[in-house]
């Protein structure tokens, strides 16, 4: 299930796919920068900027234990 952008906040862990591995399906894992998309539902996932500076969009939320 693809989380809503209402889900998502700045500084959240998520798992992003990129435009480069939509093919191979290769998840990478950062911490949301910024959020691209404006809208609550996009079919693929809501589009963000990772601290690292790639963009993907949203596949999941990782939960981090403490």
């Amino acid at each position: 299930m693809i989380p809503l952008r209402d889900k998502i906040k700045i500084g959240t862990t998520v798992q992003v796919i990129q435009k480069q591995d939509q093919r191979n399906g290769n998840l990478t894992l950062g911490m949301v920068k910024k959020i691209l998309t404006s809208s609550n539902f996009h079919p693929h996932g809501i589009k963000v900027e990772l601290d690292s500076g790639k963009i993907g969009r949203v596949q999941s939320i990782v939960e981090l234990k403490k």
